[in-house]
């Protein structure tokens, strides 16, 4: 069996150091590079063309979300697993909206996270438990809106708005699809503005596209 080649990215020299020994171990996995930077691991993605990146998610410059988003633009058949601390709803939902294909905590078991690597190389959609969680209570409440989780600042109303200035409504589309005054939708748009800290409607646009909305 041809061994799946992996790449690790992530900023701390002792969890890259532990992933390697954790791949050496393992028969079916080979190590072909490793990366301190979203920045590198983009370069060596396209240099090395892995089966399978260990992502982590805060990283210096180019973090994992966007590494990961450009990394599939360029080479879509490279599989990509977020390893990372965070759990909350926006790392999560933006990491699988920039099309990685799992999402496991570094906390967990050493078996856990190679049956993750062999699952999402497969093609498999895999999260660690919590994060499973997390995602079945996401799509459990109606009222949430892909907004929210992309942009955690804004109300549950704000995102709502972000989604249709995303879409290209103006406010006037706004206060008709909403029923609400004219003032009420200025005063919202107004403050997704100062929350996501853009200068006007097209980079707020800009913003929300660049985060899958609209």
């Amino acid at each position: 069996m041809t061994p799946l080649r992996v790449l690790i990215a992530d900023d701390h020299p002792m969890f890259r150091d532990g992933i390697q020994a954790l791949v050496a171990a393992t028969a079916d996995l080979i190590t072909v590079g490793e990366a301190r930077t979203g920045d590198e691991a983009v370069e060596l993605a396209a240099a090395l063309v892995p089966d399978l990146i260990l992502m982590d998610i805060q990283m210096p410059g180019c973090n994992g979300v966007e590494a990961t988003r450009r990394i599939l633009a360029a080479t879509p058949t490279v599989r990509i697993l977020i390893v990372t601390m965070f759990e909350d709803d926006a790392s999560i939902f933006t990491a699988m909206r920039a099309g990685a294909r799992g999402y496991i905590l570094k906390d967990a078991d050493r078996a856990d996270i190679v049956r993750a690597i062999r699952a999402v190389a497969q093609g498999e959609a895999i999260f660690s438990p919590a994060v499973a969680t997390r995602v079945l209570e996401y799509f459990a409440t109606p009222a949430r809106t892909v907004a929210s989780a992309e942009f955690p600042e804004l109300t549950e109303r704000e995102g709502e708005i972000l989604e249709l200035v995303a879409q290209g409504h103006r406010n006037a589309d706004i206060v008709r699809k909403l029923v609400l005054s004219p003032n009420t939708v200025r005063n919202y748009v107004s403050s997704i503005f100062t929350k996501l800290q853009v200068a006007d409607r097209g980079h707020a646009i800009i913003r929300a596209r660049q985060a899958g909305l609209g």
